[in-house]
């Protein structure tokens, strides 16, 4: 029986620093061949990090709108074979039919959340509004983004991939999934949610890459009111948030964050406006 990849691979490298070269060795992050299928039909092929596969495949089937909610993935079967690893989902019938009026095939490349779109009008499709009226004070979105790093245990080994997380400002607890492609990472959190009954509408999606316009489409379709990055977003991505009614944060470092659109649901405290 052929056993799951590893997430992490010790390679060579020969190091080149102040003039020596030294042969030795380094941790770096598997990337896989990941193919999801729906009552033995195929769908999709992502290259991902083969950890938490399960809450990658419910959180992918919601976030492409593939199913409802968690429960309709009757069953997910994660199975290692020769060139990957596949995510076997019993969906039934009625999604089933779904799927054939709505067939796109997609060979996600690392970085790209978009690829295998048939048309311009689906990559840029009508967002639902989000219209949690979720407060989070601002204190509480810098602590999250501190606890986050604390869970980044792939790495913390490889310095290489992404994290997504989703902190729930009732308790201050940060659940958080690694992968090599950002929007594989959000969708592991989506579906560590869904799977645990958790709604995204109750708190903050934190991430540590930039945002692109693929990263407020799926907080869009979870409900998710608020996302924080680390890095600037992209324009077309802070004009989605601000129609799909989502607070986009960036920017975050250890003394503060910009805050894009819908401002309204960071509480600032005592902090005064500066012009």
């Amino acid at each position: 029986m052929t056993s799951l990849p590893a997430p992490v691979v010790r390679v060579a490298a020969t190091a080149f620093h102040h003039g020596d070269v030294v042969a030795g060795t380094r941790l770096v992050p598997e990337e896989t061949a990941v193919a999801l299928s729906y009552d033995r039909v195929g769908y999709a092929v992502m290259m991902a990090t083969p950890r938490d596969l399960e809450d990658f495949a419910i959180g992918f089937s919601l976030s492409e709108g593939i199913v409802d909610r968690a429960e309709d993935v009757r069953e997910c079967r994660i199975v290692a074979v020769e060139d990957g690893v596949e995510c076997r989902m019993q969906v039934g019938t009625e999604i089933g039919e779904r799927l054939a009026r709505r067939r796109r095939h997609l060979a996600g490349a690392l970085g790209c959340g978009l690829c295998g779109l048939e048309s311009l009008a689906e990559a840029n499709r009508r967002l639902p509004v989000v219209g949690s009226a979720l407060s989070v004070s601002a204190e509480a979105v810098m602590q999250g983004m501190r606890a986050m790093a604390g869970q980044q245990a792939l790495n913390r080994e490889t310095r290489a991939v992404h994290a997504a997380g989703f902190l729930d400002p009732a308790d201050g607890s940060v659940l958080v999934r690694e992968d090599v492609g950002r929007h594989n990472a959000l969708d592991k959190v989506f579906g560590a949610l869904a799977r645990a009954g958790r709604p995204a509408a109750g708190g903050v999606v934190l991430m540590t890459s930039r945002v692109s316009i693929e990263l407020i489409q799926k907080c869009a379709v979870a409900g998710a009111p608020v996302i924080v990055a680390v890095s600037v977003p992209s324009a077309h991505a802070i004009r989605a948030a601000e129609t799909a009614g989502i607070t986009l944060a960036a920017v975050a470092r250890d003394d503060g964050f910009e805050v894009f659109t819908h401002e309204t649901r960071i509480r600032f405290g005592a902090a005064s406006h500066v012009a």
